[in-house]
């Protein structure tokens, strides 16, 4: 798995830990780093690397500084769906992508729709890679970082 793919698992589980359990981000990222770090990391998965960690935790505390505005932005952009009925994987996903596209000029556009929709197939449910890409999309059209003419 690519670096930064992987730093984005790593940003997902700790915005799912911390928006299930109501804990802050901090809290929820020296966790992770901890079992990740015991010498059995979690189900044997290798310890990260330091680049991977600091992107994750570059995502993770930037959807938590920025989370009413992120909200808001996918509130906007879902129709029939308001936040608190999504399941929680894919609001997790939709605030990171909503924190790429806002905040990340250094990420292509296509690149955090891309990346978003790899994690909706990996981790969401049957319908969540379609659901999932059509709120992206309709954020990255809002925010000007993508083609209002493109279409998937």
């Amino acid at each position: 798995m690519a670096s930064r793919r992987r730093a984005r698992v790593f940003a997902l589980s700790a915005l799912y830990c911390a928006d299930v359990r109501s804990e802050s981000m901090a809290g929820t990222l020296n966790q992770l780093w901890s079992a990740l770090m015991d010498d059995d990391g979690i189900e044997g998965e290798r310890a990260p690397e330091s680049t991977e960690m600091e992107f994750a935790t570059r995502l993770a505390r930037g959807v938590e500084d920025t989370r009413d505005g992120i909200d808001a932005l996918i509130d906007q952009c879902s129709t029939n769906w308001r936040l608190p009925r999504m399941p929680v994987v894919d609001r997790n996903i939709l605030r990171l992508a909503a924190y790429e596209l806002r905040s990340c000029p250094d990420i292509p556009a296509s690149v955090s729709v891309n990346e978003a929709v790899e994690l909706a197939k990996a981790y969401g449910g049957t319908d969540s890679k379609a659901f999932v890409n059509g709120i992206v999309d309709r954020m990255g059209r809002q925010l000007g970082r993508l083609d209002k003419r493109r279409r998937r």
